[in-house]
């Protein structure tokens, strides 16, 4: 995995708040649950990406929650080591009505999965704009990884 190359490095491995299994592993996909940044426990910056966050601190925000998804796998030996490729992203925007640019958000997902895997890998991905998150956070990337 080119982390290093891009001199990217993981954060700590989330910890599920909630009745949740961060990964799930069915055949060769793995599924990792929703994933918002956080900090002592709180979002950061929180609110809605028009009116408190800019988009561009949002998409900061997208990538920090790709990587944490990424720490998430890496939390069980080998696994991380396994992945083939991101075959699909879903990211949730929290927005008030009206606003239409949560697919660059977005974006800031899909170029560093495609920038880690390869122009050949770029995964699906659906982008959804939302009322709200779980604990007022701006985004939410969800992932599926296929696995060797």
């Amino acid at each position: 995995m080119a982390l290093g190359r891009l001199g990217l490095a993981l954060p700590p491995a989330p910890r599920p708040v909630g009745s949740y299994a961060p990964i799930a592993v069915a055949g060769t996909l793995a599924f990792v649950a929703g994933q918002i940044v956080t900090r002592d426990g709180r979002a950061m910056d929180p609110g809605l990406v028009d009116r408190d966050v800019s988009v561009v601190r949002a998409t900061e925000l997208a990538r920090l929650a790709t990587l944490q998804a990424l720490a998430a796998l890496d939390a069980e030996p080998g696994r991380l080591d396994r992945i083939e490729r991101a075959v699909h992203a879903r990211v949730y925007v929290a927005t008030s009505p009206g606003f239409d640019r949560v697919h660059e958000v977005a974006g800031g997902v899909t170029d560093l999965l495609t920038s880690i895997f390869g122009e050949t890998r770029r995964p699906a991905r659906a982008t959804v704009g939302v009322a709200a998150l779980p604990l007022n956070a701006p985004v939410e990337v969800e992932l599926v990884f296929a696995l060797r």
